[in-house]
C-alpha cells in the first residue's frame, strides 16, 4: 500500500518542504541528479530523511518541484529583458543580449540543466513540462514583439526557431567545446541569423 504524501498547509510545514526543494536544487546543481540521494538532500535541508519522505515519494518527485525553480531561474532573465523593451527595437542589440543571458544561464545551471534535459528524453512528465515551458515562453515573446510593432509573417514559428538557435548555440558554447569552432565567429553568425528573422 502506497504511503500518503502530505501537502503542507501550515507556514512552518510549507517552509520545510521549500527547504527540501531548495536543497535538492543546490545538490543537483553541484553534483548532478544521479550523484545525489535523499539522505544528502535531507541533511542539506536540515531535516530528517523521514520528513523528506513525508512530502515526496522519492528523489524524482523532488526533481519535479526543482524543475519549477529551474524554469524560473533559467528563463526569467530573458523574459525580464523582453518586458523591458520599447519601440523601436534594436534587433542586433537584442540578439546580442539574449545570447549573453542564455549562455550565462547555461553556465550557472550546467549540472542541473544537463540532468533535466537528459531526463526529458526518458521521463514523460519532465518532457511535458519542458514543452509547456517552451510554449509559454514562445507565446509571451510573440505577444511582446507584436505589441512593439514587429509584424514579420509566421511570428510564432520565427520566435520558436529563434529559441532553438539560441538554445543550440548555448549548448555548443557551454558544453561541447569543439576545437575547430571559432565561437566568436559562430556567435556573430547566430546574431545575424536572429536579426534577419525579425527584420
Amino acid at each position: 500500500m502506497a504511503k500518503d504524501i502530505r501537502e503542507p498547509k501550515q507556514e512552518r510545514s510549507i517552509e520545510k518542504k521549500n527547504k527540501i526543494v531548495r536543497a535538492g536544487y543546490e545538490l543537483f546543481s553541484e553534483v548532478g541528479y544521479y550523484s545525489t540521494n535523499t539522505a544528502q538532500i535531507a541533511k542539506r535541508a536540515g531535516v530528517s530523511t523521514g520528513i523528506v519522505y513525508g512530502y515526496f515519494k522519492d528523489k524524482r518527485d523532488i526533481l519535479l518541484d526543482v524543475l519549477a525553480i529551474y524554469v524560473e531561474r533559467a528563463f526569467s532573465p530573458v523574459i525580464e529583458l523582453m518586458n523591458s523593451l520599447s519601440s523601436p527595437v534594436d534587433m542586433r542589440a537584442l540578439a546580442c543580449e539574449v545570447l549573453t543571458r542564455a549562455t550565462q544561464i547555461h553556465q550557472k545551471n550546467a549540472n542541473i540543466h544537463e540532468a533535466l534535459h537528459s531526463m526529458s528524453h526518458s521521463d514523460e512528465e519532465v518532457n511535458s513540462r519542458f514543452i509547456q515551458l517552451e510554449d509559454d515562453i514562445t507565446l509571451k515573446i510573440v505577444a511582446k514583439l507584436a505589441s512593439l510593432g514587429i509584424s514579420a509573417p509566421n511570428l510564432n514559428e520565427r520566435v520558436h526557431f529563434a529559441m532553438d538557435i539560441v538554445q543550440s548555440f548555448s549548448h555548443e558554447y557551454v558544453f561541447d567545446h569543439h576545437p575547430y569552432i571559432d565561437y566568436a565567429a559562430m556567435r556573430n553568425i547566430v546574431e545575424s541569423t536572429l536579426v534577419s528573422l525579425f527584420n
